[in-house]
């Protein structure tokens, strides 16, 4: 199963609705109902636009389609920070590393997400934690990106240049 459609059985489960109609949004999320633009011409944008909207449904309340309100642009950037979470999580950065993913198309793909998606999603890590955040024993760096293994070096010696 892909994982758009593994999104859409969790809409199931969350009792929301889905369909896709021609609009001039990419999507739209009102009352437990998602709307999708289906002339969107990927399932890897559709599914980015998808797990977006469900983060509407999980973090927003009310019309937010005026965007010139600043509360409403604070909905709409949490139902974003949500679908960046769910989709592009540190572990999936970690795992990516361990397996030698060299660069933003490649991880895009192993993620499933659109090459923008990711971007943007990495841009609002980064204007979240700074350059890198610690996760367990690894530093997740976002410029340049990549994971960075820490060890415990207690018991070792330090050795200076020049001695």
């Amino acid at each position: 199963m892909n994982p758009y459609d593994n999104l859409l059985n969790e809409c199931g489960i969350l009792d929301v609705e889905v369909y896709e109609v021609s609009m001039k949004n990419k999507g739209l999320y009102s009352d437990n109902v998602i709307w999708i633009n289906k002339l969107l011409p990927t399932l890897l944008e559709k599914y980015c636009v998808l797990a977006e909207e469900i983060g509407h449904h999980h973090t927003t309340t009310g019309d937010i389609l005026d965007l010139s309100s600043i509360e409403n642009r604070k909905q709409e950037l949490r139902a974003r920070s949500w679908a960046y979470k769910r989709l592009i999580p540190f572990s999936k950065i970690i795992q990516a590393h361990s397996l030698h993913i060299a660069n933003r198309f490649e991880l895009a793909e192993f993620l499933n997400v659109t090459e923008e998606f990711l971007d943007d999603a990495l841009n609002w890590y980064k204007s979240k934690y700074g350059l890198y955040v610690s996760i367990d024993n690894f530093k997740v760096c976002f410029e340049p990106l990549g994971a960075v293994e820490m060890f415990d070096w207690i018991d070792t010696p330090i050795l200076k240049y020049g001695s």
